[in-house]
């Protein structure tokens, strides 16, 4: 058995791959047959990104700064409508009347859309407003009416 020496390199048997179509004459060259091949050292392909730095204080206000100086187009304030404010309101209706809602409400449905209470009475002032001063009057001449104050706890 031959003695190994710890200064001479020891020589791995190199492992067997299947054996690629070579292109390049230069490449030949290299790889002759007998000769040892020596140990490739692999590159990282991809190489790491620089890590983004944290922009200062001033740098972030001169940002904001040169983005409210740009001039938005004024076709996205007509895109966004504006939220309108909702009153809740209670008021006195005769009981026929209310009856009347329910009958509209199911009018509404069976012509395939249903409606809330809420939206009659919207759709109902929208009438209103697009009548013209007589017929308006006269449809306000029609109503009987009605006490409007709440009545007292003790009865």
């Amino acid at each position: 058995m031959p003695s190994i020496r710890p200064s001479e390199p020891v020589a791995h048997p190199a492992p067997r791959k299947a054996a690629r179509p070579e292109t390049s004459p230069a490449v030949a060259e290299k790889s002759a047959p007998g000769a040892a091949k020596a140990p490739v050292k692999r590159v990282a392909k991809t190489l790491p990104l620089p890590l983004p730095t944290p922009m200062t204080k001033p740098a972030v206000k001169a940002v904001k700064a040169a983005l409210a100086a740009t001039d938005k187009p004024a076709s996205s304030k007509l895109l966004k409508p504006k939220k309108i404010k909702l009153v809740h309101e209670s008021f006195t209706i005769p009981k026929l009347e209310y009856l009347m809602i329910d009958a509209l409400k199911l009018r509404a449905g069976s012509l395939g859309h249903s409606v809330k209470k809420s939206e009659l009475v919207r759709a109902g002032i929208k009438a209103l407003a697009a009548m013209p001063d007589s017929q308006f009057m006269t449809a306000v001449k029609a109503l009987a009416p009605i006490k409007t104050r709440r009545q007292s706890e003790d009865g």
